[in-house]
């Protein structure tokens, strides 16, 4: 979906929405403040590229890590729901993973990302997506996309 629309629902339904971002690393801030009046729906976010930003910031709980690991759905809720409770949005969405060239120590493969949504009436989703670019970079844009897009097919339900 493009960030365009999204951006139109986000106004038309007089919601706000923040971003935790591990691998992507502001990526999804970014595409989101490409529209003009962004400021409208899209206060900012948090990186939070190491797990000690996560805790200290996110408010991620520690234990997680050795229960669920860096790279878990899990993971991906609790980092969106500190985005959320840090700023005050309507929604929060979140991504988490390995964009490679190398795996991390999860053991997952590369190019694996959980993305969180979290958002009014208790909403919690967790996306495992693959990626499947060439390089860091384009896994990096396709998880930042796909953040997007499941953000776009929750305004638009």
């Amino acid at each position: 979906m493009e960030v365009g629309e999204v951006a139109e629902l986000l106004v038309g339904q007089s919601r706000t929405v923040s971003v935790a971002e591990a691998d992507t690393c502001g990526l999804i801030g970014y595409m989101l403040s490409t529209v003009p009046g962004s400021s409208r729906y899209f206060p900012g976010g948090i990186i939070a590229y190491t797990g000690g930003l996560k805790e200290k910031v996110l408010g991620v709980p520690a234990d997680l890590y050795d229960t669920k690991g860096s790279v878990s759905p899990e993971m991906a809720i609790a980092m969106a729901g500190g985005a959320r409770n840090v700023t005050g949005t309507d929604y929060a969405v979140s991504v988490t993973g390995i964009a490679g060239p190398t795996g991390g120590r999860s053991g997952l493969p590369i190019g694996t990302f959980y993305l969180g949504l979290v958002g009014p009436d208790g909403l919690e989703v967790a996306e495992r997506i693959h990626a499947d670019a060439d390089d860091r970079d384009g896994n990096k844009r396709q998880a930042a996309q796909a953040a997007i897009d499941l953000l776009g097919s929750h305004l638009k339900t």
